[in-house]
């Protein structure tokens, strides 16, 4: 059940040129990253074939006074913001949440430096674990990534 879900302030999707982004690019890039991430036994972490990341755009936002403060500090009045959620599922070490937490947060830095120097943005990473009341899952993808087994 790894998934992360991204909430982000509209204005990033406008062209790269216009103050936007290419939230595609950071979607596969969160994912390679998710898929990278091993526990302390070695094992992958994430399984590739229940590795979904899912961005949502708000297409109405309020951040922080509206830009006055960006404004005054030559920075402009287009703020941004991103909201990155990983739910885990229970059983995960403590240290495997916070590698997984500093990989995506790596990632994010990376993909938003360039807008991180030049205008107010703001990011959040959190990764959040069960419990769950009810899981079910349903799936033809995880056969696509399980070795065939001989008998």
């Amino acid at each position: 059940m790894p998934h992360l879900v991204i909430l982000y302030s509209g204005n990033l999707d406008r062209p790269e040129a216009e103050g936007g982004s290419d939230m595609r690019a950071l979607c596969r890039a969160l994912a390679d990253a998710m898929l990278t991430i091993h526990d302390e036994g070695g094992r992958q972490v994430f399984p590739t074939g229940g590795t979904r990341v899912l961005a949502f755009p708000a297409a109405h936002w309020a951040i922080a006074d509206g830009g006055d403060a960006g404004e005054a500090a030559g920075m402009g009045r287009d703020y941004a913001f991103i909201y990155l959620n990983l739910r885990m599922g229970r059983g995960r070490s403590a240290a495997v949440q916070k590698r997984s937490g500093g990989a995506l947060e790596a990632v994010a830095r990376q993909h938003f430096a360039e807008q991180l120097s030049r205008r107010p943005i703001g990011i959040t990473v959190q990764v959040d674990e069960g419990p769950e009341v009810f899981d079910a899952k349903i799936s033809s993808l995880h056969p696509l990534f399980t070795p065939l087994r001989s008998t």
